[in-house]
């Protein structure tokens, strides 16, 4: 899946959006994720000058991101305007600095879900070193189900 189905699928938007590709998708099972880290990224210019590091919170907003990507996309035949909202992070942990030029790719595996909550358990890797794993919760909130009345 390319960017415009990322746009098409996910609220997020410039600077926030930091997916750039779907490699792999299983819907209600797993997703393959990548994010290109470029130096005109704009945190890159506080974090930290001379030094750039992809701040490790935006490192599981990536992974929110793409988690967010396959529950939307496994919700096609709930109707109504899908928001995700990122719900908990646990065992998150750190392994590796992520700079400009690298790619991150975001690999996340469903753990459960019941009725519209989502626990995931995923990677965040570069050229198969890993950066980050974490356990992402989510909700997938639904606006404007068929029947109801728009805001």
């Amino acid at each position: 899946m390319d960017i415009d189905d990322i746009l098409a699928t996910l609220p997020h938007r410039y600077p926030f959006l930091l997916l750039d590709a779907i490699l792999e998708m299983e819907e209600h099972k797993s997703i393959k994720a990548a994010k290109n880290v470029t130096i005109n990224e704009p945190f890159f210019q506080g974090h930290f000058p001379g030094r750039p590091i992809m701040p490790g919170v935006l490192i599981i907003e990536a992974m929110a991101q793409a988690a967010a990507y396959l529950a939307i996309k496994s919700a096609r035949d709930v109707p109504g305007k899908k928001i995700p909202l990122f719900t908990g992070i646990e065992n998150a942990r750190f392994r590796r600095l992520v700079v400009p030029g690298d790619v991150l790719t975001l690999e996340l595996a469903v753990v459960k879900t019941r009725s519209r909550i989502w626990w995931l358990s995923g990677t965040a890797s570069v050229r198969g070193e890993l950066a980050c794993k974490a356990d992402i919760t989510a909700v997938l909130n639904v606006e404007n189900p068929e029947g109801a009345e728009p805001k």
